[in-house]
């Protein structure tokens, strides 16, 4: 089980750590800090806060990183699950955007999904809000809303004992957080941007979990692809920290996780 009370600061120390590298950046705040989702060995820093960082390296255009709309109807619960991290990492996106009539889609989406699994009790309100807050253009409102989604998510299915969902939510959401960050730094690139997808620890726990999921969530056919793609994501994420991947290296990248997103999207036939 992955407790959501407990916090360890290791992860977050290591994101700081490529961050400062850059050259371009600062280290997290305070308040990016808080929002870091709740692990039992290390903190993973939320969507948001994460894709966030690209603001410091130059003005980017939010709206050219958004991806088309996923389905919301998937025939197992892991890949529901995988999906819901990654719409909450859309949400982000759009967010940044300043676009409120996608980030009012995505909630919508985001809620079909919970209902899948069970969580609408925990995100309806939730869900209501971002629809309020995306029409009064409440931005900074929006993320910590965004935010609270997530959390109530993962704490819905760890008191439901669904521990292998909440691990499949946090990878959902970082797949989807490093494809918008590998595809803009390899059309983009400098050194110092490069620098910031430098994760060793974070990618590292995240397939230890992968590798510790319940034998039926293990034999889910997109999860047994996840798991054995994202092998190959950890090579590019676990760069030497005086060696920034090239943007070829970057391209690469981004191609293999666009690949695993395209697989976790996929309708499976039941």
């Amino acid at each position: 089980m992955i407790p959501i009370s407990r916090i360890f600061v290791s992860g977050l120390a290591a994101v700081c750590l490529c961050a400062s590298a850059a050259g371009e950046a600062t280290p997290l705040t305070p308040e990016e800090i808080s929002g870091a989702a709740r692990t039992d060995e290390l903190s993973i820093p939320m969507p948001g806060e994460f894709m966030a960082s690209l603001n410091k390296v130059g003005k980017i255009d939010w709206s050219k990183l958004a991806r088309l709309a996923i389905g919301t109807t998937y025939s197992s619960r892991p890949q529901n699950a995988l999906n819901l991290g990654g719409l909450i990492a859309d949400g982000y996106v759009a967010i940044e955007a300043e676009d409120a009539p996608q980030i009012k889609s995505i909630g919508k989406d985001i809620l079909a999904i919970a209902k899948n699994l069970g969580l609408s009790k925990e995100v309806l309100e939730r869900g209501s809000s971002i629809i309020n807050f995306a029409d009064q253009k409440q931005w900074d409102q929006l993320k910590e809303e965004l935010e609270a989604t997530q959390n109530e998510v993962k704490s819905g299915m760890a008191e439901r004992k669904d521990d292998d969902l909440v691990t499949l939510v946090t990878v959902g959401g970082w797949l989807r957080a490093t494809e918008v960050m590998s595809g803009y730094l390899a059309k983009n690139y400098s050194e110092g941007g490069a620098r910031l997808l430098r994760q060793p620890g974070i990618v590292a726990f995240l397939n230890k979990r992968l590798e510790k999921l319940g034998e039926k969530t293990q034999e889910d056919a997109i999860v047994s692809v996840v798991r054995r793609k994202m092998a190959g994501v950890e090579k590019f994420i676990a760069f030497p920290l005086d060696k920034p991947p090239t943007a070829e290296e970057l391209k690469q990248l981004s191609s293999l996780i666009s690949e695993i997103l395209k697989d976790i999207t996929k309708k499976q036939n039941k």
